[in-house]
């Protein structure tokens, strides 16, 4: 089955998450992630598209010199923020009324929702996604796509939510790339990509509100019956705390965060004993004290605002009453101590973190599973679902393409490297491609014991020998160790065992009948 890499990334207010995945067949596995703080972006849209290139292209060449590849394309995700949602009918009528209706004319009739509708400014505007609310037949309506499909009728219709944002937007990610040489393989409408990630089918289906807190915008997407209903983006979220912070404590915003990300909590009531621990900022003399108390009231005042605000739109929806599954939390907000308890006390629903579910294995730390890589895990789905290329390459020996190049000496048999060596398409461990493996930690091969020489004239096979090494030197073999897995220690013990027998073999002395032949 062939092995592909996508790589991911998300572009937030304050951090930008790079994913690298290694994709076979249904597999997934995530040998890349990391975040670093972004520039240029406000309220997930990128502003000042010349300074967000700038930490952009360091997080990309930091992947590329740890993972050893050149990324030639991404998945991105559209912005959240300033998308307006609309209601939308599209049909047509079948060729063939007598043949059941296929998933395909579903999928087709989605396209056509996607590059049909009709955009009042089409310069100025760009549809992020639309997702098929019901299906109508000849003598059927309000149909979900698993009962339309194998139904027969003249005519299929769908009715759409159409979300459209603005193309200025989407323009300034796409100059990004150009600058750096590398194309977007496509763009996501993060909320639906980011639902599959974090919900169970039973979640969607029974009704849900997917509340995703980012840095600058806080965005809910509502779920009932496995189909997204409806959305909202609140231009407000982690980073209006921070300024909170910052401007009540007189610092710097960096330290605001920091102080934010090691204390910060809701309800101060509930803190305990840690609300009367005391902050030291030695920034001026005599040095500021806070307490832990005052910046959880603080936070508590702006996190009640943003609840609010999301409650306010979950009843503009008309959704309300059908939330069985309550409210889940996601994005780097959700993390911040007490705030699914705050909510769960202001909203009366059942309210829980959402987490990347375990839909991939991964060897890069706990981090990939923490509400913040949501996106980036989700976007990397999303792509192996749509059957996306391969987006990067791995750069071949310079010996490969120049003939004149010289090929790296060659250890001598059963002597341990001083450097781990590269498996380009091991299986050893959990089978991630580029695990790098030091030999040491299996011990040298076994070497059989050596024979004492003994002087003897130079036959005429050593003498051709000789002469032939004078004229040119030997050349090591490139030797590619695929496919290894579970028996590697031994397969590598049994490959240096097997060469230092051969060279053993050619440089033993011949038997004493042999020896008279040669003289002969």
């Amino acid at each position: 089955m062939e092995e592909r890499y996508i790589a991911s990334i998300d572009l937030g207010t304050s951090k930008l998450g790079l994913c690298v995945a290694r994709v076979k067949g249904d597999d997934v596995q995530v040998v890349y992630y990391k975040e670093t703080p972004s520039a240029g972006i406000r309220g997930s849209v990128v502003a000042n598209p010349m300074k967000a290139s700038l930490p952009l292209k360091k997080a990309i060449e930091d992947a590329q010199d740890e993972l050893m590849i050149k990324i030639l394309q991404v998945v991105v995700g559209l912005p959240r923020s300033d998308v307006r949602q609309e209601t939308a009918t599209g049909g047509f009528v079948r060729s063939n009324p007598d043949d059941y209706i296929t998933e395909e004319e579903v999928e087709n009739l989605k396209s056509m929702a996607l590059d049909s509708y009709p955009l009042d400014d089409a310069n100025s505007q760009y549809i992020y996604g639309a997702v098929a609310q019901s299906f109508s037949i000849d003598d059927q309506i309000q149909l979900v796509e698993s009962d339309v499909v194998g139904t027969l009728s003249k005519a299929l219709e769908g009715n759409f939510k159409v979300f459209i944002g603005s193309r200025r937007a989407t323009t300034a990610v796409d100059k990004i790339f150009d600058s750096m040489g590398i194309a977007i393989a496509k763009k996501y409408f993060l909320p639906d990509v980011v639902a599959k990630t974090v919900l169970t089918e039973e979640d969607r289906q029974s009704g849900v509100a997917l509340v995703d807190i980012g840095a600058g915008v806080t965005s809910v997407a509502i779920y009932q019956g496995g189909i997204m209903r409806s959305y909202v983006a609140i231009p407000f979220g982690g980073k209006t705390i921070t300024g909170d912070i910052r401007t009540e404590c007189s610092i710097s915003e960096d330290l605001a965060e920091k102080i934010k990300l090691k204390f910060g909590a809701c309800m101060p009531g509930k803190l305990a004993s840690l609300s009367e621990k005391v902050l030291q900022i030695r920034l001026t003399e005599p040095y500021k004290e806070v307490t832990v108390k005052y910046i959880s009231e603080v936070i508590d005042a702006r996190a009640r605002e943003i609840i609010n605000a999301v409650l306010y739109y979950i009843q503009e929806s008309g959704l309300e009453n059908n939330l069985r599954g309550g409210i889940v939390l996601t994005g780097g907000g959700a993390s911040l101590v007490n705030f699914a308890n705050l909510f769960k006390e202001l909203s009366g629903y059942e309210v829980r973190i959402g987490f990347p579910r375990h839909l991939f294995s991964a060897s890069v730390g706990a981090g990939v599973y923490s509400p913040s890589a949501a996106a980036a895990i989700g976007m990397v789905l999303a792509a192996k679902d749509d059957r996306l290329p391969d987006c990067v390459t791995r750069p071949e020996p310079v010996w490969a393409d120049d003939p004149e190049a010289e090929e790296p000496e060659e250890e001598a048999a059963g002597e341990t490297a001083d450097e781990p060596f590269f498996v380009p398409d091991s299986t050893f461990q959990q089978g991630e491609q580029g695990t790098l493996i030091d030999v040491e930690e299996y011990g040298p091969a076994e070497q059989p014991e050596a024979k004492p020489e003994t002087p003897q004239k130079p036959g005429k096979k050593a003498k051709k020998e000789k002469a032939r090494s004078e004229k040119e030197p030997s050349k090591p073999k490139m030797l590619w160790l695929k496919d290894i897995g579970a028996k590697f220690k031994t397969g590598v013990l049994q490959f240096y065992d097997e060469m230092t027998r051969e060279e053993e073999d050619e440089s033993a002395p011949k038997s004493g009948e042999n020896k008279h032949k040669e003289e002969e």
